[in-house]
C-alpha cells in the first residue's frame, strides 16, 4: 500500500523540480541560439588559425595513405592546391575545437533539463568527442588504407591513376567523418532515452531491423565485395549499439522511476 505521506514527498519533488526549469519566451530561445552559434563560429576560428600553422604537416598526413602505395594528387585547377590546404586546416580545426563547440550545444539545451540530468555534461563531451575521434581514426587507420588498396592497386593495376585532388579529399572526408559520426550512435541513443522517445525494450526487440541495417551501412562503405570485411567494418558499430542499449538502460525515466521505488 502506498503511504500518503510518501506520495505528497514525490509529488512535492517533482514540483521542485519542474520549477528549476527557467521558463523562456521565442525570441528569448533565438537570441540564446545566436549567442551559442557566434560563440560557437569564434572557437572554429581559433581551431582553423592554429591547424593552418601546422597545414604543411596536416596534408603530409592527408596524402599519407596514398603515398604509401607510391603515388601522389594532381590538381587541374590553380585553386586545388590552397583548396586543400584550407579544406584539411578547417577539418583538424574543427576537431580541435570540437569539446568547445559541444560545451556550447550543451549550454544550450541544459534550460530543458532536470538538475540531475545536467550532471551528464562531463561524460556527454567525453564520449562524444572520444567515439569521433575513435570513429575517425579506425576510418583513417584501417578503412581508407584497405579502400585505396583494393580501389587503385588491386582494381586499377592495369591502368595509371590520375587521382585530382578534388576527388580524392571528397573520398577522404566521405570516409572520415562519414564512421566518425556514425560512431556517435551511443550518443544519438543517449538523447533518445533520456526524453523517453525509445526504451531499452524497444531497443532490444527491434535488434533484427538494428542489425540490418548495420550490414546495409558496412556494405556502402566496404570497399570490397568480400563479405568478411564488410564484417570487419559492421562488428563495432554493432558493438556501439549494444552499448547504447545500456545506455539506454541507464538513463531511461522508467529505470530511474524503478530506483526511486526500490529505495522507498
Amino acid at each position: 500500500m502506498v503511504d500518503p505521506a510518501d506520495a505528497i514527498e514525490k509529488a512535492r519533488a517533482a514540483v521542485t523540480e519542474r520549477a528549476e526549469l527557467p521558463g523562456m519566451s521565442l525570441m528569448e530561445h533565438l537570441d540564446e541560439l545566436r549567442k551559442r552559434i557566434v560563440h560557437s563560429a569564434i572557437y572554429l576560428a581559433c581551431g582553423f588559425g592554429i591547424a593552418w600553422v601546422f597545414h604543411n604537416r596536416i596534408v603530409e598526413l592527408f596524402q599519407a595513405p596514398l603515398i604509401h602505395i607510391g603515388k601522389t594528387l594532381m590538381f587541374t585547377h590553380p585553386m586545388d592546391a590552397l583548396n586543400l590546404y584550407l579544406q584539411a586546416s578547417l577539418v583538424a580545426g574543427a576537431i580541435l575545437a570540437s569539446p568547445f563547440i559541444l560545451y556550447q550545444v550543451w549550454l544550450f539545451i541544459a534550460p530543458g533539463l532536470y538538475q540531475r540530468e545536467r550532471r551528464f555534461v562531463i561524460p556527454f563531451m567525453t564520449a562524444t568527442v572520444g567515439l569521433f575521434l575513435s570513429g575517425a581514426a579506425f576510418g583513417y587507420f584501417w578503412v581508407l588504407p584497405a579502400a585505396i588498396k583494393i580501389l587503385v592497386v588491386d582494381f586499377g593495376h592495369n591502368f595509371t591513376p590520375m587521382i585530382s585532388i578534388e576527388d580524392y579529399t571528397s573520398f577522404f572526408l566521405s570516409v572520415i567523418l562519414g564512421l566518425g559520426i556514425s560512431f556517435e550512435l551511443p550518443i544519438l541513443i543517449f538523447f533518445l532515452a533520456l526524453f523517453g522517445i525509445v526504451s531499452p525494450k524497444f531497443l532490444w526487440k527491434n535488434i533484427r531491423y538494428a542489425i540490418l541495417a548495420v550490414f546495409i551501412v558496412a556494405a556502402i562503405i566496404t570497399p570490397s565485395p568480400d563479405p568478411w570485411t564488410m564484417c570487419i567494418y559492421a562488428i563495432p558499430m554493432l558493438g556501439l549499439y549494444f552499448i547504447g542499449i545500456v545506455v539506454a538502460w541507464r538513463v531511461h525515466p522508467s529505470h530511474k522511476r524503478k530506483k526511486e521505488e526500490a529505495a522507498v
